[in-house]
């Protein structure tokens, strides 16, 4: 019998016991009240009503086997965990479960540069890859805003895009294979070392985006590129929001193809100011930052230009390296800037990019409506809006106004033809609302994968599905 539910997260059914049965067995295992705190959130805002029973550091993916194993024989739920940087809740844990922690394997094991691969393990940093990648001449294109602090396991469940996704793909695109223990203790190995294969079904594409939910990743083989030969810079200030959203689908409808195409709006660039000592809300009431790659970098910079000024109150090109990095800086530091003003809940719907402008404006009725406070990034270039309520620290994310504004947007992008969640995961945060999106026949089907892979429901009892 499965110990998960369809509606909500398992319980260890033996109690305590098992979960201690599981510790005294486990590699590097800990009930360091400390431990357990940290382990029982992440980035999301989501407070869990209490702590889990312990933490494994996996130090090896033996580790990681043995782990399972011992959990599958003593039926005790385990939350897969890297970074802990997740903005769902998908690695939150809670009493009656056992916290799997990765970060300890972190490296790098190997990186051609003739093949443009790299083979890490799951608790690699990101912008650690890309600082090794970057010694060849390469990179590895998925590029969250949070690249200094995740971790490419974290990435690879989650699916992640970035700020780079709309010309290089998003996570699924540069992953070539994976080493997974299963839940039973098993290894599976999925996908190739070469850009192209098609034997059998696609379980590298099944893992990525799963959320802990069907295996643990060990080990991954990702697919690096060449550095640019070249980058252009825009940035544009604009007297609303609307007018910038406006922008970005012009650009967009110009036909050509930005590395990166960021949307910030006046609330957020009045945060970003306040914690950095800029003025960039001084210059308009929004600003989209775009960047193009590649030999034709200033070509298309050009287009871009043309695009974006009957939209813009001013705009034009960075003036050297240095000012490109400040607008980048300001983009990623949007959401630490919003932190320092109280509990941040990010959303992440998704809406066609010809509607970017609708799903602003939606948005702004959505905090009338609800008397939330809503800051708005986007990555404008392929649709992802990042809504986030800002509300006091005693205040929850998971009840009350903060989850009504969260339901009223995934009602507007799935009206608008979008989804609920573009790469941040459904995690805890955003079940309520995933059979809507999928319907029953999507949601029996991956219920019965999931049950496939782990039919005791062991791993991340509670999330994603």
């Amino acid at each position: 019998m499965s110990l998960f539910s369809d509606s909500g997260p398992a319980l260890d059914p033996s109690g305590s016991g098992a979960s201690d049965t599981l510790l005294d067995g486990a590699p590097h295992a800990s009930r360091d009240a400390g431990h357990r705190e940290a382990a029982s959130t992440d980035r999301s805002g989501f407070v869990a009503r209490s702590h889990p029973d312990g933490v494994v550091f996996a130090e090896s993916a033996e580790d990681v086997a043995a782990t399972l194993k011992l959990a599958t024989a003593h039926r005790v739920p385990v939350v897969p965990r890297g970074a802990g940087t997740g903005l769902a809740g998908g690695s939150s844990a809670q009493s009656g479960e056992v916290v799997l922690d990765v970060s300890r394997m972190n490296r790098i094991l190997h990186i051609d540069p003739v093949e443009q691969l790299a083979v890490v393990q799951p608790g690699v940093l990101n912008a650690e890859l890309n600082a090794a990648a970057a010694e060849y001449g390469l990179f590895y294109a998925p590029d969250p805003a949070s690249t200094a602090i995740c971790s490419i396991g974290g990435n690879i469940a989650t699916n992640a895009g970035g700020m780079r996704c709309a010309k290089y793909g998003v996570t699924r695109e540069s992953v070539l294979a994976l080493r997974v223990i299963l839940a039973d203790g098993r290894e599976l190995h999925t996908g190739r070392q070469t850009i192209k294969g098609v034997t059998g079904y696609d379980l590298n594409a099944l893992i990525i985006g799963s959320e802990g939910t069907l295996g643990v990743v060990v080990e991954a083989t990702l697919r690096l590129r060449p550095l640019p030969v070249a980058t252009a810079t825009v940035a544009a200030f604009f007297r609303d929001v609307e007018s910038a959203a406006r922008a970005a689908s012009a650009v967009v409808a110009a036909r050509i193809q930005p590395s990166m195409m960021e949307l910030i709006d006046g609330p957020t660039l009045q945060a970003v100011d306040a914690a950095l000592g800029t003025s960039y809300r001084s210059r308009g009431a929004s600003f989209l930052l775009v960047q193009t790659d590649g030999y034709g970098a200033y070509l298309e910079q050009d287009v871009a230009l043309e695009a974006i000024r009957p939209h813009a109150a001013s705009c034009g090109s960075a003036a050297d390296d240095d000012e490109a990095a400040a607008f980048l800086r300001a983009r990623r530091e949007a959401i630490p800037s919003l932190e320092k003003l109280g509990r941040v809940s990010i959303g992440d719907i998704g809406v066609p990019r010809g509607r970017l402008a609708e799903a602003v404006a939606g948005l702004e009725h959505i905090a009338a409506e609800t008397g939330t406070r809503i800051f708005t990034i986007a990555h404008a270039s392929d649709g992802n809006l990042h809504p986030m309520i800002v509300m006091d620290p005693q205040d929850p994310v998971d009840d009350g106004p903060a989850k009504d504004a969260l339901g009223r947007m995934f009602f507007l992008a799935n009206r608008l033809g979008g989804t609920l969640t573009g790469e941040h995961g459904v995690g805890l945060l955003k079940r309520d609302w995933v059979g809507a999106e999928l319907g029953d026949v999507s949601l029996g089907v991956q219920h019965a994968i999931r049950r496939a892979l782990d039919p005791l429901g062991i791993l991340n009892p509670g999330k994603a599905i």
